[in-house]
């Protein structure tokens, strides 16, 4: 018999020693029955069971089969990406004078491309004229509109400023090619952004072939090509607080002896606080500048109006403008330029992000970079061009000295004007019933609401006569009528209890001082020129006269 003596250790660990005949062989299985716990007993035996069953078997192989595909799959893609990988890698050509390379910016963006040949002459051209080798009559003669229009020592002023464009799309394209035509010789670009496909439909001059390159480049190559003797300094960077001494500093060119502070900045933003930090650093340094609003999901160019910050209306990026430069202190002092178009049904609209775009994470990070969109603007073509001659013109007027006397919050004030109209009809109520036996109840004045935005944006440019202030404003006649006040005898024999009223007869006043005027002068008698000095009875005689002369074209 074979010798069956060995040791035997059960799975608690417990060595049963040795056993060599089939006595001590039940002796200790017996013992082993004691010890080994029923539990773990009945687990190994279920396992056996399994483990002897053919549908494990058989599962147990289908598992294996499908690891080994997935990963000869998985290997053969491998092996096919990388041999695409080698490829492409071989199919780049080497750096040569035939392929050359681009220098990233920062933020990965090309340097300026290799011009074209006629790229090259125009910019050949525009590097002679630009150190003087231009003709000064062509240079008059091309600015010959802008002369007659402006004025010798008005294009003189202009021909000597700096300007600067920050924001170089759609809005800041067209203002920059505005300002070049009209003759300003020194414009800086500042642009971190390049030309897209998106771009062609409202940029001022880039063509297909910019597609890809900074903006700033590209406007600069371009307008060269119109006016050559214009100096650009393109700054193709990000605008930043921590970059603002730069991008605003003094003109400094090689070349140019030319040296001065700008006399404008146009703020071309549409990154809120890029624009918050650009104003507000004009503003503390008292540099003169003109911000844009949204042009986004506008249509209406009727509806574009030019108006301090505080007065902006129906505007979202500009209400966000006013609110984060109010906490930093800035009220107001700084001009703008936006639409007052409501949004109203099948109109654009700027929709919030659907679910799928969320689960890509905190909307912050889907951006390119820190605080820009994320999403597509509705915007059509023409609307940023509108905004930027709007710009334009407001800087070339300024610069040049030309008496632009339009009114900072002219449009979309019809509140106003009603609450004006209503408050011309209370006094003229109050100054019938200071008269004897004039009765006011149902008294009418021959004034519309039509009149009054005539009178108060046309003649009197929204401010007060007195005291120049463009709030809380007021008509009151002028002088006391001869025939004094109350219904109109004649027109009440009619059946009619209407006042003689004629718009010449109407100044504009501040709240208070309308009713000062009315107290002491309409009713108290006393004579105009105790109450106001010579310079404001010139004002009101003058624009008197000429609202009696434009009268006949309303």
């Amino acid at each position: 018999m074979a010798d069956r003596s060995h040791r035997f250790q059960s799975a608690s660990g417990y060595d049963y020693g040795n056993y060599s005949s089939d006595a001590d062989e039940q002796k200790y299985s017996k013992q082993r029955q004691k010890t080994t716990p029923p539990k773990l007993e009945a687990m190994s035996a279920w396992i056996q069971r399994q483990t002897n069953s053919p549908y494990v078997q058989l599962a147990g192989a289908a598992v294996l089969s499908g690891a080994a595909v997935a990963g000869a799959i998985l290997g053969y893609q491998s092996v096919k990406r990388n041999e695409a990988i080698q490829r492409l890698k071989a199919s780049i050509p080497d750096i040569d004078e035939q392929h050359p390379a681009q220098k990233l910016t920062e933020f990965g963006l090309a340097t300026p491309p290799k011009l074209s040949k006629e790229d090259e002459r125009s910019a050949a051209l525009a590097r002679r004229a630009q150190q003087g080798d231009y003709d000064d009559d062509l240079i008059l003669e091309q600015l010959a509109r802008n002369r007659v229009f402006l004025t010798d020592e008005g294009l003189a002023k202009l021909r000597s400023s700096f300007v600067v464009v920050v924001g170089c799309g759609g809005v800041g394209s067209h203002a920059a090619a505005a300002l070049a035509r009209s003759g300003v010789p020194r414009i800086r670009l500042v642009d971190f952004d390049q030309v897209t496909l998106s771009s062609l439909n409202r940029h001022a001059v880039a063509t297909l072939s910019d597609v890809g390159t900074p903006k700033v480049h590209c406007i600069k190559k371009r307008l060269e090509q119109i006016v050559p003797w214009v100096r650009f300094d393109c700054r193709d960077e990000l605008y930043s607080e921590a970059a603002a001494d730069s991008l605003l500093s003094p003109w400094s060119m090689e070349g140019d002896k030319e040296t001065r502070k700008p006399d404008y900045v146009l703020d071309c933003i549409d990154n809120i606080t890029s624009k918050v930090s650009l104003l507000y650093y004009c503003h503390s340094h008292n540099i003169p500048v003109i911000s844009s609003m949204g042009a986004g999901c506008k249509s209406d160019p009727t509806r574009i109006a030019i108006g301090d910050i505080s007065v902006s209306t129906e505007d979202p990026l500009s209400r966000s403008t006013r609110r984060r430069l109010k906490a930093l202190g800035v009220n107001s002092g700084i001009p703008v330029v936006f639409s007052t178009e409501k949004p109203g049904p099948g109109k654009a609209s700027l929709l919030p992000l659907n679910e799928e775009e969320f689960a890509k994470g905190e909307v912050g990070e889907l951006g390119v970079l820190p605080d820009f969109r994320v999403r597509i603007l509705p915007v059509i073509g023409t609307m940023p061009a509108v905004f930027g001659y709007t710009l334009a013109n407001h800087v070339i007027c300024e610069i040049s000295g030309y008496p632009n006397e339009y009114n900072a919050g002219a449009k979309g004030r019809e509140k106003m004007y009603d609450s004006i109209l209503g408050a011309l009809q209370g006094m003229e109520e109050r100054l019938a019933k200071s008269e004897a036996g004039k009765d006011p109840v149902g008294l009418r004045t021959p004034v519309s609401k039509d009149d009054i935005a005539y009178l108060v944006e046309e003649v009197w440019r929204g401010k007060s006569v007195v005291t120049g202030l463009g709030t809380r404003l007021m008509l009151v006649r002028w002088k006391r009528p001869e025939h004094g006040f109350g219904p109109d005898p004649v027109w009440e024999k009619e059946g009619q209890k209407g006042v003689r009223l004629y718009l010449k007869e109407l100044v504009c006043m501040t709240k208070e001082e309308a009713l000062r005027h009315e107290r002491e002068v309409l009713k108290g008698g006393k004579p105009i020129e105790e109450l106001y000095d010579e310079k404001v009875i010139w004002k009101v005689e003058e624009r008197i006269r000429e609202q009696e002369y434009y009268e006949k074209y309303r």
